[in-house]
């Protein structure tokens, strides 16, 4: 995490940036900056510049700069009210906790992004621009996050304390950021993405020899000289992969470790992939422990027995008093994380409410033949960059959630009986603002009743999803929808303000539940066509022909 002491002190004074050169000439007034933003007053307001010469770029340099100060000032309040606040409860306790985590993620975040604009360039390479949007993106995700924990579990609190007056104005400059940003460098808006010069590459020295899993499960381990080993899944030919070093964990004491969190703790932090990957292999057994690997464990794959086999499980609930960031029984924030072969598990039951089986906020994260069991709020796929390949979901509401650019492919959806009058609602995603360049794709994937829902009366309607936040994005292509889908589709949230808003899109789906004509007659519901449906493959929406060849998972890039 960063230090705010760290942190140069020219960026918290303005008048520095008219020193920033730029090749860009074209001479820029606040207001014709501000008026395509989702706040043209707000940021008439906080991001003045008072020179003749300031162009869109020194605008968009100075928001982020703004942004980066405002992001520091949060987080050290935060981390005051958690060091002094002796009276607080433990809901507020743990609110706090995740707005310190996210607010230091942010400011991470903010300075990786000005340094990528900062040297005064007008273009960017798609890649690079991606990125940057990718990030300012997840800031807005994450501080949403704060203001979700907030207001469920310290709303008097905060109030009483004046917390939210900050973050809400700072998620407005960080909205602004983000749009000037879009507006100056970015290469994605909107429901389009820009994707004629994209073109496939590596990541330089991260980039290693890519190797093909096998259909068995079962890991062998070799050394093959000089420290080294490699993987060989089953055997044969070209089912290898080099990896820095093994680590087995397995609750007989045969391994290296009896718990995977002792594993992860004894991960290497690393910056780069060098050898390839750490792997952590998890022998058959049903671990009761709660999973958490923070960013620093980059390069981290972890390869279990098989679904049902290795099996991790926990049930932390938001009924308990965790909050729902904090209620994952596994939890992954490490760039390039791989996982195969592994269920996760949150056995709250549907009488806890929102119990998290996965929260990912990896970036160019994979999962391959994994299994994710709960009811509400199963699978939070938080931020950032991700991809599923193979694996079984179960939950009722929401169950699928979050605002990350996900792609989920040739997966299981299963959903499953909820309580008594309860309804199921597939996905729930949450993008919030019209410049993130977040969404869910669900392609080639099969969508079935589960077996205690498939023995129920039949009384449970089953949604594809709802918008949790007004810019909520979500597309089913190529996908099989059994008769369990509602005629209707989609189901708003609690009222109508983002029918307009959201983009919701389905794509030559089969089955008995895809039929469209009952469709619901929003404004932001589209049977889409397959220009529009490219931009939600693997190739487009998470960028996936960069990082996952060397997962070594299979995957669609197109249609």
């Amino acid at each position: 995490m960063a230090d705010s002491t760290s942190i140069p002190n020219f960026i918290f004074f303005s008048s520095l940036l008219l020193s920033i050169s730029s090749t860009t000439t074209t001479v820029a007034t606040t207001a014709s900056v501000c008026k395509d933003t989702p706040y043209p007053s707000f940021c008439q307001t906080f991001i003045p510049i008072n020179n003749s010469s300031s162009n869109l770029h020194d605008y968009g340099r100075f928001s982020i700069r703004k942004s980066i100060s405002t992001a520091t000032k949060f987080s050290n309040l935060i981390d005051k009210y958690l060091t002094t606040s002796t009276t607080v409860t433990t809901a507020v306790i743990h609110a706090l906790q995740d707005c310190q985590y996210l607010a230091r993620l942010n400011v991470d975040f903010l300075l990786a992004t000005y340094r990528t604009v900062s040297a005064g360039q007008t273009s960017l390479p798609a890649t690079t621009s991606e990125h940057a949007q990718t990030m300012l993106s997840a800031i807005l995700t994450n501080t949403q996050t704060c203001i979700d924990g907030l207001q469920t579990n310290a709303a008097s609190w905060t109030s009483k304390n004046g917390v939210f007056y900050h973050i809400q104005n700072d998620n407005k400059l960080y909205s602004v950021s983000l749009a000037l940003f879009n507006k100056g460098w970015g290469s994605k808006t909107n429901n389009k993405f820009d994707f004629s010069n994209r073109k496939q590459t590596g990541f330089g020295n991260d980039r290693f020899p890519r190797f093909k899993m096998s259909e068995q499960s079962t890991a062998i381990f070799e050394t093959v000289g000089n420290g080294r080993r490699k993987v060989v899944q089953g055997g044969g030919a070209g089912d290898e992969v080099d990896v820095s070093d093994v680590v087995v964990v397995s609750q007989d004491g045969s391994g290296n470790f009896t718990t995977i969190a002792d594993a992860v703790d004894f991960a290497p932090n690393k910056s780069a992939s060098g050898a390839g990957y750490f792997l952590v292999y998890v022998t058959a057994g049903v671990y009761e422990e709660y999973v958490n690997i923070h960013k620093k464990k980059k390069y981290l794959m972890m390869i279990g027995d098989g679904i049902n086999q290795t099996v991790i499980t926990g049930n932390h609930s938001v009924a308990d008093g965790w909050t729902t960031f904090q209620s994952g029984t596994f939890i992954v924030a490490a760039p390039y994380f791989v996982a195969m072969n592994i269920t996760i598990r949150n056995t709250a039951g549907p009488t806890k409410h929102q119990a998290v089986a996965l929260r990912n906020g990896a970036d160019f994260s994979t999962f391959y033949r994994c299994s994710f069991e709960g009811y509400q709020d199963t699978l939070y796929a938080h931020s950032l960059r991700q991809f599923y390949r193979e694996c079984d979901i179960y939950g009722t509401v929401d169950f699928i959630f979050g605002n990350a650019a996900v792609v989920f492919q040739n997966c299981n959806i299963y959903p499953r009986l909820p309580m008594r009058g309860q309804f199921n609602a597939i996905t729930a995603q949450g993008r919030n603002d019209p410049g993130q360049n977040t969404g869910t794709s669900i392609q080639k994937c099969n969508i079935r009743e589960a077996d205690d829902l498939a023995a129920g009366d039949g009384t449970t309607v089953t949604y594809l999803g709802r918008p949790w936040r007004a810019f909520s994005r979500t597309v089913y292509m190529q996908s099989f929808m059994d008769e369990l889908i509602s005629p209707a589709g989609w189901l708003k949230w609690s009222s109508d303000s983002a029918l307009i808003t959201l983009y919701y899109g389905e794509f030559n789906n089969s089955g008995p539940g895809s039929e469209t004509s009952e469709r619901v007659p929003w404004p932001g519901f589209h049977v889409i066509n397959a220009m529009d449906a490219v931009n939600f493959t693997a190739a487009v929406l998470i960028h996936g022909d960069d990082f996952l060849p060397q997962t070594g998972v299979p995957y669609d890039s197109g249609l």
